[in-house]
Order: structure tokens, then sequence, then C-alpha cells
């Protein structure tokens, strides 16, 4: 005889036998249910519930909704429609459901050809599970033509990683927003469940007030919430604080072959990433890189040499973090402390999950808050850019790139704030653009003041990691509101043990001397921005050949774990105007002695500075000096126009017409070198080379101190 549940209907004395041998096929013949992966399967089958499921990586999140899918099929549920964040945590859940014999398919940006016939087998009821990306449901096709028959006819919906609806949501995946929208569309009875490795009780109450949750369709009222242990037995957590970035590198490089198997170095960001990967190649290690610029390809690539333990580490950011799942994993080590505990902890959750000992090693940075408080500004828009949004956007189509020549908001955070305003029902994506719906639309201060508080706090928590003499598990599973923590004993404050701050001596001096070489190659821009008559900007299309200009170079990026930070103390925002001093000046010169351009500048142009006119004219005239080349001049800014805008087309149009005195260079007979102090969007070295080259130069060389981006 089945038992009663609390909405009153009466279980099948069989299911968990059934879901039992589900399970056996997924992870094998000894496999068993956990009492919460049985209790949310239960809740999800036979009572319909909404469910949001908060356990650590590796708990076997998954196990429940392809155990309850294939219970709901059986019984002639419709399909599972799973939001998965990435294409990696996709592949892995394809193969996964594959092996209980569920038929997984999905749908995103790399397999197109396919949709048309993925579409048509699910209406013939041959799929089990369509996997779709947040975005995938903001595509006016997909959203009009398929979305509406996927929510009438679904067995279960399943959100994974589920934090991202969270306050954090607009800035990493607004997409997830809608799916609001979509729950409250389903019809009564179709089960909900949510799923992440990290939540506290502040996301855990946003990601149901987001989702909808607690609208139950039943009798029952309010969401289940399952809560496990965060307690990573394996994990052994340390803190190795070196004061320079060399030091830091040095010490990875002297220890990375002794960390155990392989694993994963993060770097905050994708330049030191890159640099990173690259010394430790150079010291014989292999290494990939893993960013958000790495292409599709290469990713999959690096993601199969790891599980296969072709690699000693991937050096990566945030970008291979969900869904990438290597029981084995032996390591994570961080150059650069992420900024919360939350996000850290997501992390170090990769290693560990079916090996005895896993080291998690931070190597903290002066130059981290730096990069939060850059990350930080990329938030949600004040109200006046936002209005500004709504009040382009009418009843007619216009695409991003044209409400880029009307709003000054770079690329990618206007994209942002398009999707958010679309979520709210203020804005539509359609065919051939972006149109307003003349919804009203409030702007909540209140709640981006909260979630700015939210984050100085978990930054000054993180801080605060790095300085506590308390267990650091129990500090971490703390910030999570982890009831229950203990002392692991296993943690370098516990067990009062620690890795050595000795840093051997000639992995050091490599560090150094590779973090010190100073030049990056810059591209030119070669096409004008769409729009740009809209700004009285008389340009279009590619830039013509007699106007280009050719290949820059910058000493480094302001990003760099190595001339970052220096740079940054003499170009940064709040800086005073004073002279090149002599350290830069001579990297300076190794740039331009490193440059091997085809033929030698014969002479240089100063760019005038509003912000700082007595360096920019001292470098130019000591690289006249050095390199004893005629100084043929400086470009004095003029006109009016602001100064600051953030995307290309704006910036384009401030600096179109700003150039006085453009000298004659009708008589010069070879390449003209062209020194700004920074180089940020590239518009100003683009037109301030086509003036150069309108005025005679047969070829110019942009240079900078430092590139911004």
């Amino acid at each position: 005889m089945g038992r009663v549940t609390s909405t009153g209907e009466r279980t099948d004395p069989a299911l968990r036998e059934r879901a039992e041998a589900v399970l056996a096929t997924l992870a094998g013949p000894h496999a068993r249910l956990r009492d919460d992966q049985w209790t949310a399967i239960e809740a999800l089958v036979a009572q319909r519930r909404r469910a949001l499921v908060v356990q650590r990586t590796g708990w076997g999140k998954s196990a429940v909704y392809f155990v309850a899918t294939a219970l709901l099929r059986a019984a002639g549920a419709g399909p599972t429609v799973i939001v998965s964040p990435l294409l990696a945590l996709m592949r892995n859940q394809i193969d996964a459901a594959a092996r209980a014999g569920i038929h997984a398919v999905t749908v995103n940006s790399a397999n197109t050809g396919d949709w048309e016939n993925t579409y048509a087998a699910v209406d013939r009821g041959e799929v089990d599970v369509l996997l779709v990306s947040p975005e995938r449901l903001n595509n006016p096709d997909f959203r009009d033509r398929v979305l509406p028959r996927l929510a009438a006819g679904a067995g279960l919906l399943v959100v994974d990683e589920a934090h991202c609806v969270s306050d954090w949501g607009h800035d990493f995946r607004p997409d997830y927003r809608r799916l609001r929208s979509l729950i409250a569309e389903l019809p009564a009875g179709i089960p909900v469940l949510a799923t992440t490795a990290t939540a506290n009780d502040r996301v855990v109450t946003d990601v149901t007030e987001q989702l909808g949750l607690g609208r139950e369709a039943g009798p029952d009222d309010g969401t289940l919430v399952l809560r496990g242990s965060l307690d990573r037995e394996s994990l052994r957590l340390s803190v190795v604080a070196l004061p320079t970035p060399a030091q830091r590198l040095g010490w990875l490089a002297a220890k990375l072959a002794e960390l155990p198997g392989a694993g994963i170095v993060y770097a905050l960001t994708v330049q030191a990433a890159e640099e990173v990967a690259d010394f430790l190649r150079e010291r014989g290690f292999p290494v990939a890189a893993y960013t958000g610029k790495t292409e599709p390809e290469e990713r999959l690539a690096a993601e199969g040499d790891l599980l296969a333990n072709r690699v000693k580490a991937l050096v990566a950011t945030s970008a291979l973090g969900m869904g990438f799942d290597k029981p084995d994993l032996g390591f994570v080590v961080h150059l650069g402390a992420p900024a919360s505990p939350v996000a850290y902890y997501q992390q170090i959750g990769r290693a560990g999950r079916a090996v005895e000992r896993a080291e998690v090693v931070l190597l903290p940075g002066r130059e981290d808050r730096d990069i939060w408080a850059y990350f930080a500004s990329l938030a949600f828009p004040p109200e006046p850019l936002v209005r500004q949004t709504l009040a382009v956007l009418g009843p007619e189509p216009l695409s991003t790139a044209a409400i880029e020549t009307r709003v000054d908001m770079s690329r990618s955070r206007l994209e942002m704030l398009l999707k958010v305003l679309d979520c709210d029902g203020a804005a539509k994506r359609v065919k051939g653009g972006w149109i307003g719906t003349g919804r009203e639309w409030v702007y909540d201060r209140e709640r981006h003041q909260r979630i700015a508080q939210a984050r100085k706090a978990e930054q000054q928590a993180m801080l605060d990691y790095l300085t506590t003499d308390e267990c650091r598990l129990v500090f971490l599973r703390r910030q999570l509101d982890d009831t229950g923590a203990r002392p692991c004993g296993r943690c370098d404050n516990c067990a009062g043990s620690a890795w050595s701050t000795q840093v051997d001596e000639g992995a050091a001096e490599a560090a150094g001397e590779r973090l010190a070489r100073p030049g990056v190659p810059v591209p030119p821009r070669k096409q004008w921005p769409s729009g740009m008559a809209e700004l009285g900007v008389p340009v279009s299309g590619r830039i013509p050949a007699g106007e280009l200009a050719a290949e820059g170079r910058v000493i480094g990026r302001l990003s760099d774990i190595g001339w970052g930070t220096r740079l940054r103390e003499l170009v940064g925002p709040d800086v005073e105007d004073v002279p090149v001093p002599k350290d830069v000046l001579d990297a300076v010169v190794r740039v331009l002695a490193g440059w091997g351009w085809e033929q030698r500048p014969v002479g240089v142009v100063g760019i005038g500075s509003r912000r700082r006119p007595h360096q920019l004219d001292h470098l130019a005239r000591r690289i006249s000096e050095i390199g004893r080349l005629p100084l043929l001049g400086t470009l004095v800014p003029g006109g009016d126009r602001p100064t600051g805008q953030a995307n290309s087309a704006q910036r384009l149009a401030a600096v179109w017409e700003s150039w006085k005195d453009v000298p004659d260079l009708g008589a010069v007979d070879g390449p003209v070198l062209l020194v700004d102090d920074v180089i940020d969007s590239g518009w100003t070295m683009t037109v301030a080379a086509r003036a150069l080259r309108l005025a005679g130069a047969p070829a110019v060389l942009p240079f900078a101190l430092a590139l911004d981006g």
C-alpha cells in the first residue's frame, strides 16, 4: 500500500524501485538514490510540485531530472525541457541521458542546421529531453513558433544553474529572467525543477521569487527547497600570499609539477590567462588557455585534453566553470581572487569529486580589487541611459548597431540592457531588430543599490577569507548559509601546514623577465561603424587602404598582470600629469627596437591630450631625441564634443573633427610614428592616422604606452 503525500495523493509503492533501476543505467548497478534525490524525484513525478535543489557540485542533480524524465515519459508525459547555460554542459548531459536510454537533443547556436529536424522530432514525440540555452528563449522565431508548443506539451521544465536568475542575472545571463514568463504560462500540473550548486539564503529567496516558483499549481503551497551540506572531504584549501605578480607566477611554475593529477589554473582576465599559459608553456608544461575569446572548437579540444590528462592544466577565466565535469580533477589554483566567496566556492567545486585529495590554492594579488572595480562598473546602466534607450525605441525595428549611434553605451552593455527591457516587457526583439512596446517601465533603483551593496559585502568577505585564521571551508560554507559547518581539519589553518611561500629563484627570475617583457601588437581598425551618417560623419564600410593605419604597438595592457599595475599608475583616470619615468622610457625603447617594421620611421608626430598634455609632450619629445627622429608636429585636439564615449559610433563621432594643425607630410619618404598615451577603442588613432595619411604620410605606425581593452 502506498503512502499518502501532503497533497493527498497516494504514491505508487513501486515508484522508488523503478527510479533506482533508471539510476543504475545512469551511474552503474551499485548506485543508490540519496534521500534528497528521492525526495525531489517523488515531488516532481508523484506530486507534480515545483522544487529548488541546492547541492554541491558532483552531488547528482542531473540524476534527479533524468530519472524524473524517464518516469514521467513512461507515464505518458511530454518531453523534458532543460534550460542550460553552456554548450559543454549540454554535451555532458546528452551523453549521460543516452546511458539511461533517454533521447536528448539540443538547440543552440552551434547546430542551426539541425533545428527544423529537431523541432519535427519533438512534435512526433521522439525526443525525451530538449536542451536549450536561455538566449534561445528570446529568439523571435523560437519564442513565437516553438516555445508555445513546448510550454503546452512539456512534461517537466528544468532550470539548470538557477543562480544565474538571481540579482547577478542581468549581468551574466539576462535571458534567464524570461523563464518567469515561461513558467507562468505552463499548464497546471507541470512540475518545475531548478538546480544550482551555489546559492546562499539571499539567492534562494531571489530565485524562488524571480522564477515565480512559489505559485504552486496544486494545493501544496510553496516551493520544495532541498539544500545539502557543502562539505567536500577531498579539498585541501590554502592561501599563499606573495607580494608581486612575478613571485606568484614563479611560485606556480615551480610548484605545478607537485600538484596532483591535472587541474585548472584560474585567472581574472582573458589577458592574464593567455599570459600565464604562454609562460607555463615556455617552462615546458603542457597547458592551454581557455577564455571567453577561445573559439568553440578550441574549447572543446581543450576540455577533451584535460579530461584525458593530456595537459597538466587549463589556464582559464570563469568561462570554464559550470558544466565542466572531471571527477578526478586534482587541483584548482587561482592567480587572483574572485570577487566573492560564492564565485570562489563554485570554481573550486570542480576539483576532487572522485579523488581522496585535491589541492585548492589561492594566490591573491594587490591588483585584484582594481579588476573587481572594473567589472562592477559594467553593472546595470544608470536611469538616464535607460530612459534614453527607451526613447529611441519605437514601432519600427531598429538594429543594435542603429541604436548604438543614438545611445552612448558599449555594444555588450547595450545588448544586455535590451534583453532586460525585453524581459520586463518594455522592449521586444523582433525580426530586424528591437521595438518599443510603449509599456510603462519603472527603474528599480532600490534593487540596483541593494545589488551594489551586496557586491561590496561579498568583496569584503573575500578579503576576509584571505586573512582569516579559522577553518577556510567553514568560512566559505558560512558565506553560503550552509548550517552545521565544522572545522575540516584539512585546510592550512586547521592542519597547521601550508604551502611554502619560498619561490624558486630561477622560476621567479624567469617569471619576472616574462612579465617585464614589453610589447603588445595592436591591429588597426579596418571598418567604420554602421550608421555614422546619423551622427553627421560621412563614412561607411571598409576604411580605404590609403587612409589606414599600420599595425601598432603598446608597452602592455592595463589589465596585464605584469605591466598593467605600472601603467595604471601612470595613465590611470586620476593620476597626475607627470613626465614619463625612466623605467617606462626604457620599455618604450625596447618595444621600438623590437618592432620589426619593414621600414624605420622617418619622424614622430604626437597626439595632444586634454588630461595629460605635459606627459604626452614629454613622451613624443623623448622618443624623437632617443631615436634621432625629427619631431614633425603635434595633433592638437579641438572641437567641443564630449569625451569618454562608450561605444564605437559615439567615440568615432567624438574625434572625427578633433585635429588641428595637421602637419604637411607631402615631403616625407617613410612611415611616421604616431604617439599617444592610451589606445582604448582605437578610434583616436584611426582618425589621427587617417589625417596624417591624407596629409601625405605614406604610412603611419601607431604607438602608445598602454592598451585599455
